[in-house]
């Protein structure tokens, strides 16, 4: 069943938390809300399983309406599951009686129970209480109890937040291929792009309340509607440029055209965004260049930070081999077709 989003707005008191929201989440995949706090990612979650009244704007299930201003059925009357960041199961019951929970008497069987215990991966263990399972099995026991009552739509409040980083890969790719085997639509939050790119078959970009991009974790790499945009993935950063005659001047040098990928926008200043493997560096004379800060080597690779005599700072990657000493100048220059370039964009509302 897809979930589709039409015009949804939502204000708390005179701060808009949601401005104009449409976008579908196709049937049996997984959509990622990406965003830092603050830009709305657990609002729209809330209307859609009716923790929140829809103020403007309509929510679909499947071409069906589910909830608008004038009709909004209480969290229990919806196809939706939910899964919480903490992943809230009761602690007063043990796992089997968590995931049995909500499920209807014609379902309602310790063989189903079991079940679902098996396939995320707790059989043996519905006897145990909450605080007896680690914090990743609380969470696999969260979403059994969630995806048992088989609902049309699962929503995933940053399921993995609370969860070590070593667990947290393995659980959310045990999750994603749980998810996909059973051909859930899901509908999930986080604010972490490596996550989003990881788990999600599609990404909404949210800034300020508003979609910034909707596409394919490719997509939303490869080709960013904007700098701000890009800068979320993979390690980017964005400096300003200017259009000049035969180049693009920036704080650290000017650079060709031709390290532009396609046409730079018809724009006096422009918004480069640069990958930082994307740079070659030479040597540059005393008291000219950038000035190495500093090395920070990591297997076969170095990160290194380089500043103009100004201090503003540029972050590039080499092999280790190729790294120059701290304190050495060198020139920068970014490889063809490796920057791209974007108007620079007008301040949001």
């Amino acid at each position: 069943m897809s979930l589709e989003f039409r015009h949804i707005a939502h204000a708390y008191g005179n701060t808009r938390a949601l401005k104009d929201i449409s976008f579908t989440a196709p049937q049996g995949e997984i959509t990622c809300l990406l965003g830092s706090s603050g830009c709305g990612k657990s609002t729209l979650l809330n209307l859609t399983a009716g923790l929140l009244p829809v103020q403007q704007g309509s929510v679909y299930i499947d071409g069906e309406l589910l909830a608008d201003e004038s009709h909004s059925p209480p969290p229990e009357k919806r196809p939706v599951g939910l899964v919480f960041q903490d992943g809230a199961l009761f602690p007063h019951m043990t796992i089997a009686q968590n995931v049995a929970f909500g499920l209807p008497k014609s379902r309602n069987s310790s063989d189903v129970i079991e079940e679902w215990l098996d396939l995320v991966g707790l059989a043996g263990l519905g006897g145990r209480y909450p605080h007896e399972l680690s914090g990743g099995q609380q969470q696999r026991a969260a979403l059994a109890r969630a995806m048992a009552p088989e609902p049309q739509v699962l929503l995933m409040d940053e399921p993995f937040a609370s969860v070590d980083i070593v667990l947290r890969k393995s659980l959310r790719r045990d999750c994603r291929a749980l998810l996909r085997q059973r051909g859930a639509t899901v509908i999930m939050v986080t604010h972490d792009p490596e996550e989003a790119l990881d788990i999600g078959d599609r990404i909404a970009v949210m800034d300020r309340g508003r979609i910034a991009q909707f596409g394919t974790p490719h997509e939303l790499y490869d080709t960013p509607s904007s700098a701000r945009v890009g800068a979320i993935f993979g390690g980017a950063q964005v400096i300003a440029g200017e259009r000049v005659e035969g180049g693009i001047a920036t704080a650290f040098g000017t650079w060709p055209l031709s390290a532009l990928v396609g046409d730079a926008p018809d724009s006096l200043n422009l918004e480069l965004l640069l990958r930082a493997d994307g740079f070659e560096v030479t040597s540059a004379h005393e008291g000219h260049g950038l000035v190495v800060r500093d090395i920070r080597r990591t297997s076969a690779r170095a990160q290194i930070v380089l500043a103009n005599d100004g201090g503003e700072e540029l972050a590039i990657e080499l092999a280790s081999g190729d790294a120059p000493a701290i304190g050495e100048r060198v020139t920068v220059q970014p490889r063809a077709a490796s920057v791209l370039a974007f108007a620079t964009a007008p301040t949001a509302d």
